[in-house]
Parts: structure tokens; sequence; C-alpha cells
């Protein structure tokens, strides 16, 4: 992606991104050799994060301790620090404090990639309950991208149609059978002819409701699909588009 689509894809400014660049918070990416900086889903994963953590509230030396250290007991402590100073603005940040309360509530259980909306920690937490795996990591930190872009109707919907992936322990085991077949296949060639088993399973998996939520938000385009395919290995790339394709056309 260029800086602008990164930007647009965020929901943030080309100006935003070099001052994030200049402090630290951002890596600069590579460039290509015409010169233009090439930015990844890694990129847009770590933006969408500062800027979940700056509309909570926090200052970007504070955003700085939090990506420093991921782990959920310093996330947990630095909110606590802001809600106990949000307390005496009442009136003005009601809304934040009750995000914050959201957060708090979930305290010891705050998944690595927050602060999250609360529909996407309900999320999180069913998808927790299975085996390490690199595209269930993957997809924890799309939907982190995704939760902060897309409008809180879309996002509520959204939620709620991928919960039924995981509302039952048998669909919940099927959905990480599904992530055990596309991480097999993290040194395959796109022509392994294991990629369409994978496809195939992964389009099984995908409820129904989720169809009418494909076109989440005007910022995740085509050049955020190419970003995404090209944070995975080739065969990974070509089982999600077969599978996309099947699920679409199961709706037709």
């Amino acid at each position: 992606m260029r800086i602008g689509e990164l930007a647009v894809t965020v929901g943030v400014t080309t100006r935003t991104v070099r001052h994030y660049h200049h402090l630290g918070l951002l890596p600069e990416p590579e460039r290509r050799p015409n010169g233009y900086r090439d930015y990844t889903l890694r990129h847009a994963v770590v933006l969408a994060r500062i800027r979940r953590l700056t509309e909570l509230g926090l200052g970007l030396t504070e955003v700085r301790d939090v990506l420093a250290d991921d782990a959920g007991r310093d996330l947990t402590e630095v909110l606590e620090e802001l809600d106990a100073d949000l307390a005496r603005q009442e009136a003005a940040i009601r809304e934040r404090r009750d995000r914050l309360r959201a957060l708090l509530d979930r305290e010891g259980d705050l998944p690595a990639e927050g602060p999250v909306s609360p529909e996407l920690a309900a999320l999180l937490t069913g998808m927790a309950h299975g085996p390490e795996s690199p595209m269930a990591a993957r997809d924890r930190e799309v939907l982190a991208l995704i939760d902060t872009v897309a409008s809180p109707e879309s996002r509520q919907r959204l939620m709620a149609a991928l919960g039924s992936a995981f509302e039952t322990p048998a669909a919940a085991a099927r959905a990480h059978e599904v992530y055990a077949l596309l991480d097999a296949l993290a040194d395959a060639d796109a022509d392994d002819p294991r990629v369409d088993e994978a496809a195939r399973a992964l389009a099984d998996c995908l409820p129904d409701s989720l169809l009418p939520e494909i076109d989440l938000a005007p910022g995740l385009d085509d050049s955020f699909l190419r970003a995404l395919y090209a944070d995975v290995a080739p065969a990974q790339a070509e089982a999600i588009r077969r599978a996309m394709r099947m699920f679409t056309e199961r709706g037709r």
C-alpha cells in the first residue's frame, strides 16, 4: 500500500502517519525502487492500534509504553490510571469512561490485540480456546483492524455473524481444524493439492450470516486485500481467494 491508501484504510491523515514515523511509534517501511514507501498489512495493524489507544485518551508517550510491552496486565494499569483521571471530567467524557469500564471489567482477560470493542473482545474469547495457530493470530489482528475502521453498526453485525463460527464446542473445533489446514500451507506453493481442501473447509466454516457483511468498510478496498494476501504465504493466499469465491457463490 502507498501512504495515502494506508491512511484511508485506518482513517487517519498522511500527516499523522508521518508524525508517528517521526516519533518512532510506527516502523518505517521499505521503499520500492521508485522511492515510494511500500506499506504492508502489519503497518495497518499497528497504526489501527495506535488510533484506538489515542481515542481512549492515552498520550503518545503512554501509547509508546503499551506498544513496547503487549502484556494485557500493563495495558490494564494504563487504562485504570486514565479512568481515574477522566472521572474528574465526568460530564464531557461519559462515553469514553463507559468504553474504558467495558475494558476494565475484563481485567486479567484483555486480548493481546486490545483495546478492542466489547463485541470483538467476546469473539476473541471464543477464538482463544484452541491450539496456537499463526493464521488464527493473524485473523485476530485483522479483526482488530476492522474493529477500528468499521462503523459501529457494521462492526456489531460482523462480530455477531462471526460469533456463530465459535458459538459451540463443535463449531470452534471445526474452525481450529481450518486454521490447522491453512497453517500447513505456510511453505507450500500456490498449486499444492492441499490448497483446494483448505479452501473448501474454510468456505464451509463461514456462516451464511456473514454474506451481507462482506463489504464491511469503505476503507477495506482492493489495496487492503492486496496487503492481506501479501502478508500470507502464496498457498494460503490462494486458499483464501478460492474460499471467498466459493462462499460468495453460495449466496447467489
